[in-house]
């Protein structure tokens, strides 16, 4: 990490934080080692230093936490090194959750702040012109649709996220290389911002009239967790796809202070009721009960529901606006789906899992970032603040309906379609080519993309960061 910008390392993030002790302690000098130390030993401090400020924490310690950040935040910069901009925004990301307790000074504070659509949206941009990971999967997605589409000529495409034209342009070209004569491609693209959509409109209408293919743009301004499904207008005779990309783990939120746990009572008379513990019925978990649950409980019978015993918590494995969603989604009989998300698990209750899963998780992108793009990038640091910052501070100091940042891995999402009415379709060989050749004609070194089971993995390195599946109606 300590190498000049735009070089490789060798200890990334995401090894450093292998290395580390988990019971870190706070030194008295915190500044007079650091610039002595290896870049590797450096990172472990950081790590270090941050963990022992969730302890304090969780333990209600806030002057002792208040003293860690106060170290943290002269030994971290979102202009530093990558591990240095790691801890950065997760150091930030936890003194946010410290001063939500106090509702006024946090309502105060952030009054004006906030990142707005469009600034979202530049910065979705930039990851995606940056990095090739959402190029990757819209790839793989077009050459699943061309495959099971093949012998239609009546195409309908559902866009949960229609924010980049190059994918669409790119399969109205392969479509028009199939020379039906009577082909209709109708697109219905959903976005936030209608300014958004009207560039697409504008961009894909043009490229099907230079390519003479029938072709129809619905426009819907709406995010999917706010999507009114009767305006998707699915018709008769239509064969229809749908790309969901990153657009899921939003409807996995549910509010916490209700907490599951299935008990004995309750399963003798074989139901599937719920019990609430008493204990829990009143307040609002705090981060302290997740630490405490944590230590104390290493049976998994801690009071709630893990994220880890989805076959045991029907709720868990389908909230009620994800089964609503999906379900409807089946209706309209897709003849296929295909998902990508984030191949993490930040959605559990355990905020110290979720910590120690996200260390690892954008420790892979900021390390990635760090070998591509110069260390001075305005565009790389508007990547990490605005699209890798927001999230890591959802996934750290929000809880319940406001936590939206619920990526869930494969496995997880395997049982929800399933429960659905969806099932799987293999992704083909001819895919996993396309996704190659662009890695390779580009010279995208350190991403891979890897087959198990039919679903793709796409890496950076040997670590999957985002799944890509492929589903249909079950007959």
């Amino acid at each position: 990490m300590g190498q000049e910008a735009g070089s490789s390392s060798v200890s990334s993030p995401l090894q450093m934080f292998s290395m580390m002790s988990l019971s870190p302690g706070i030194g008295s000098s915190p500044y007079a080692w650091f610039k002595d130390i290896s870049p590797e030993e450096r990172g472990l401090r950081l790590i270090n230093l941050f963990l022992n400020c969730v302890n304090h924490v969780a333990a209600g310690s806030i002057g002792n936490a208040n003293i860690g950040l106060e170290h943290l935040s002269h030994l971290v910069s979102p202009d530093g090194d990558a591990m240095q901009r790691l801890v950065a925004y997760f150091n930030e990301a936890l003194a946010d959750r410290v001063v939500k307790s106090w509702r006024g000074i946090y309502r105060a504070l952030n009054s004006t702040k906030g990142i707005s659509v469009a600034e979202e949206f530049l910065a979705k941009k930039l990851f995606y012109d940056l990095c090739p990971f959402l190029r990757i999967a819209y790839v793989i997605t077009n050459q699943a649709i061309l495959e099971a589409m093949e012998d239609e000529e009546m195409v309908h495409i559902i866009d949960l996220d229609c924010f980049e034209p190059a994918q669409w342009v790119n399969l109205l070209q392969s479509f028009s290389l199939q020379k039906k004569l009577m082909f209709q491609l109708r697109i219905t693209g959903i976005h936030e911002k209608k300014e958004v959509l009207e560039r697409m409109a504008c961009i894909l209408n043009n490229e099907a009239e230079k390519l003479d293919i029938g072709f129809q743009f619905n426009p819907i301004v709406s995010k999917v967790e706010d999507l009114d499904t009767d305006r998707l207008r699915v018709k008769t005779g239509e064969a229809l796809a749908i790309s969901s990309v990153l657009q899921l783990n939003p409807l996995l939120a549910f509010d916490d202070q209700v907490v599951f746990r299935h008990s004995p009572a309750s399963s003798s008379n074989g139901s599937n009721m719920v019990h609430i513990p008493r204990n829990l019925q009143r307040n609002r978990l705090t981060l302290n009960d997740f630490l405490e649950n944590d230590s104390n409980n290493n049976n998994n019978s801690t009071p709630g529901f893990s994220p880890d015993s989805a076959t045991s918590s029907p709720f868990f494995i389908m909230p009620p606006k994800m089964a609503t969603f999906l379900t409807l989604l089946c209706s309209f009989f897709p003849k296929l789906l295909v998902v990508t998300e984030q191949e993490a698990n930040h959605s559990g209750l355990k905020l110290m899992e979720r910590i120690d899963e996200a260390l690892h998780f954008y420790g892979a992108f900021f390390d990635c970032l760090e070998s591509k793009i110069p260390r001075g990038s305005v565009e790389r640091y508007q990547v990490e603040k605005i699209v890798f910052g927001q999230e890591i501070k959802n996934i750290v100091a929000c809880e319940g309906l406001e936590r939206t940042t619920r990526h869930e891995k494969l496995e997880k999402w395997i049982p929800r379609l399933e429960m659905a009415g969806f099932m799987k379709v293999d992704l083909s060989f001819n895919g996993m080519i396309q996704a190659r050749k662009l890695l390779h004609n580009n010279n995208y070194d350190g991403y891979m993309v890897k087959e198990k089971n039919g679903y793709f993995f796409i890496c950076w390195h040997d670590q999957p960061l985002y799944s890509v599946s492929a589903w249909r109606f079950r007959r």
